[in-house]
């Protein structure tokens, strides 16, 4: 049977409920009319990530390449194709130096923009926190003028990408102004009739070269542009979160305000717990084997991110937030996959993931030193809605 419509009305249950269902980490079903394979565990992460089974060419959907990562992004390339393009990711713009950058202009633009709000007036932690991400990364890829829409644009795009309702085609214009704003850029940038700095991400992707020699079409620059911003802005689902689980679990609050080494340890917990990627798919390259499951060449491979993370074989009490599991410990690379398991510089895991890490170590502390009151207000997070969030977008109230 096809499982288009559980997908749509389940969302993050989907899949997990499904493998549980089965008794088994492989199951082979249909989902829009393909064949598919749903894979579960660190075996099926490790298979899922060698290139050898498994491609990301072809493997995207269209609506959401329309929405989330763009056409001709490196999400949708292979082998080489995907390692030379990465590089712009790994080598050029998520080193350590660049990081710290872009931290220091999170925490200018965090701390001017609280600075600005009023006491006794509500504000939306999800909106404020995008705003912040939104004003910091564009400065940082090297982008003059900060668009006024961008904010609203980025989160659309992140929103939309699962579901047929009008959120996606909000998505889809979105993608559409900012690829076209980012697109003059570049060739603004070519012909010599703007200036951005040459260490910069928008400099970078304008001048890179393809494995042929030649530069990227203006619009794939600027979807590769995007998918430096739009990822960064993401943040504001995580931090959002954050402050969930700290109004939740309030001792955590009092450790993630004063200790460093807690926070990184919350963060992971953070990702780990809240429902942010369902699962990841990608299209089998050949006839393997996975747990005594044939996976034929052809069909699509459905990795389960939000059940991986929530297995009590990795996770003891799964849905207990406790980032005391991750403090003082190396963690592997396909047991915590919120954003892909793997190397990032030489497989499909997120290059930005060491970005969302550092990024919450600079706002989770932030806002747990917040001086604010957080009023009665819907916090039910709901599972049927990809991407979710608190229903109010987690409001709080300054106080005087």
């Amino acid at each position: 049977m096809d499982q288009s419509l559980a997908v749509l009305t389940q969302g993050y249950a989907w899949l997990p409920d499904l493998l549980r269902a089965a008794g088994a980490p492989v199951v082979r079903t249909r989902v829009m009319g393909k064949r598919a394979v749903c894979v579960h565990g660190v075996d099926a992460a490790k298979a899922f990530y060698d290139e050898a089974n498994v491609r990301r060419g072809g493997a995207l959907p269209e609506p959401v390449k329309s929405t989330l990562f763009g056409h001709g992004a490196v999400h949708t390339l292979d082998t080489d194709s995907h390692r030379r393009r990465k590089e712009l990711f790994t080598g050029l713009l998520m080193n350590r130096e660049g990081i710290g950058s872009l931290c220091d202009l999170v925490e200018v633009a965090w701390d001017k923009r609280v600075s600005a709000w009023r006491p006794g007036r509500p504000v939306s932690l999800f909106e404020e926190s995008a705003a912040v991400l939104t004003s910091a990364v564009s400065t940082w890829v090297g982008l003059a003028d900060e668009d006024d829409g961008a904010a609203s644009d980025l989160v659309a795009m992140v929103d939309g990408f699962a579901t047929p309702s009008p959120r996606h085609f909000a998505a889809r214009r979105a993608r559409d102004r900012q690829e076209r704003r980012l697109a003059a850029v570049v060739q603004d940038v070519r012909a010599g009739a703007a200036s951005v700095p040459a260490d910069s991400a928008v400099h970078a992707i304008a001048t890179h070269t393809d494995d042929n020699g030649d530069l990227l079409p203006p619009r794939v620059a600027a979807v590769e542009i995007l998918n430096v911003i739009r990822p960064t802005v993401a943040v504001a689902w995580f931090a959002t979160f954050s402050a969930h689980a700290m109004h939740l679990w309030p001792h955590t609050r009092d450790r993630v305000a004063h200790d460093d080494r807690y926070v990184l340890a919350f963060a992971d917990e953070v990702r780990r717990f809240y429902p942010f990627a369902p699962f990841l798919g990608g299209v089998a390259a050949r006839d393997f084997e996975l747990a005594g499951t044939r996976v034929p060449e052809g069909a699509m491979v459905i990795l389960d991110v939000y059940g991986h993370n929530h297995d009590p074989a990795l996770f003891p009490e799964p849905y207990t937030f406790d980032p005391a599991r991750f403090e003082g410990r190396e963690i592997g690379q396909y047991e915590l996959i919120p954003q892909g398991g793997g190397h990032p510089a030489s497989g499909h895991r997120c290059p930005g993931e060491d970005i969302v890490v550092a990024l919450l170590s600079v706002l989770v502390p932030r806002i747990a030193r917040l001086d604010v009151e957080v009023p009665d207000q819907d916090l039910e997070i709901p599972f049927d809605r990809i991407p979710t969030l608190p229903r109010s977008g987690f409001t709080v109230t300054p106080r005087g």
